[in-house]
């Protein structure tokens, strides 16, 4: 072998494999939400969904079959073979990581491990030529692909106790970027100056260049930060705030501007460790803000307190909605509660996990609860033409309510830089 296996680590050396319990657990569970569903096997080759099932995202797919199929399991690889195995537990992989067959041969090959009903795929996250190219191998199977893509969203909208610790840890790094911020920030400085401090402590901890989402054609900025007018701009990204962003192409988040006295600046930041996504808003100025603003900022805690104190109690996501909107309507802030004619997003938070837009949202038609070891971000904010105010922190759902996983009350609500 031309390179050391003993390089794939994180930093000092540390092993940053998913654990292979881990592996094992995640496959028995879609194996038995198959079998829920009718449906014999999936085969998938979505990125994200192959590291939470492999532990690593190799070019390649995994065979899964439902429970009592008799069918293998089998993860197949085109590159790399070997860092895959590695990934996956080496030895210890729960099931059989080979080299990809040929797709002339895909179909028999699916025979051989006991398959004889075309596997479902996941058809909310393939392209369609893609998904066209597969269904035409296999026409020799039984039956029609059904789509997996919500069986795969479900499963993992409950995070496992590895998972929260690992969001967790995520929060912890978060805050890092916040102190860096604080450190670093202030009277002059632009938007990009402070996103670059921040982004260097995350680099430095293991982030690896990349927010993963659901939502086509969506893209992110993970170090979001508006200072005074720019909080008013919109953008394509469905979010309270768009921002300026470096320029057309890059169109979100931080930009050019610099902070002003007694003008507010929103920093909103996505870290990934590991995967896993935790998200955070705070505010800052150089100097005071005026009472109106501070008692923006106030209204805003409040609704979000409800909101946690809503979902932590049982009530369906579109009830928390419901209450959160409501309560801001009563304040005064319909029209600029998450953004600005017509501008708006119709959320307050969303599930987070190995992507940033996971399910359930706290929106209209979300008529569930939020259930223990959901992950969600949590983000009341109000947009006017000279800024824009709001927090958010990420929380899990325990048994016992809503627990944070980022900052909370650790870290002051405004941060003035004087």
């Amino acid at each position: 072998m031309a390179w050391d296996k003993e390089s794939l680590t994180g930093p000092n050396g540390v092993d940053w494999r998913v654990p292979v319990y881990e592996l094992e657990n995640r496959r028995k569970l879609l194996s038995e939400a198959l079998s829920e569903k009718n449906i014999e096997s999936v085969l998938i080759d979505d990125p994200v969904e192959l590291y939470w099932l492999t532990g690593g995202r190799q070019n390649g797919m995994i065979l899964i079959g439902s429970k009592d199929s008799g069918i293998e399991n089998t993860h197949w690889v085109k590159r790399s073979l070997d860092r895959a195995k590695f990934e996956s537990g080496g030895d210890d992989s729960p099931d059989p990581v080979v080299l990809q067959p040929r797709m002339v041969d895909l179909a028999d090959k699916i025979i051989d491990k006991g398959g004889v009903e075309k596997p479902a795929l996941l058809e909310g996250k393939i392209p369609h030529d893609r998904w066209k190219f597969i269904n035409q191998k296999l026409s020799m199977l039984d039956g029609e692909s059904k789509d997996c893509t919500n069986v795969m969203y479900e499963l993992r909208e409950i995070k496992s106790e590895w998972e929260i610790k690992m969001l967790r840890e995520s929060g912890e790094i978060n805050r890092t970027m916040f102190e860096t911020i604080k450190e670093n920030g202030g009277l002059g400085k632009t938007e990009l100056e402070m996103a670059s401090d921040a982004d260097r402590v995350s680099r430095k901890a293991g982030f690896g260049g990349r927010i993963r989402m659901r939502k086509w054609p969506m893209d992110c900025d993970r170090v979001v930060i508006v200072a005074g007018n720019s909080g008013s701009i919109p953008s394509y990204f469905d979010s309270a705030i768009g921002g300026v962003g470096a320029s057309p192409i890059s169109s979100l988040g931080s930009g050019h501007a610099r902070v002003e006295a007694n003008s507010p600046v929103t920093v909103d930041i996505v870290h990934l460790h590991r995967g896993y996504v935790s998200d955070c808003t705070r505010m800052f100025s150089a100097g005071k803000l005026s009472n109106e603003w501070m008692e923006r900022l106030d209204d805003m805690v409040e609704i979000r307190n409800k909101v946690v104190s809503s979902l932590g109690s049982g009530d369906t996501c579109s009830k928390s909605w419901e209450i959160g909107s409501e309560l801001a309507k009563e304040m005064g802030y319909e029209n600029n509660l998450m953004g600005i004619l017509p501008d708006k997003s119709n959320f307050l938070g969303h599930s987070v996990g190995l992507e940033l837009d996971e399910t359930p949202v706290i929106a209209k038609g979300f008529d569930r609860p939020l259930n223990p070891g959901g992950t969600m971000a949590i983000e009341p904010k109000v947009i006017y033409e000279n800024g824009c105010i709001g927090t958010e922190d990420t929380f899990v759902k325990t048994r016992n309510g809503m627990e944070y996983l980022t900052m909370g009350d650790k870290f002051p609500f405004i941060t003035d830089w004087n």
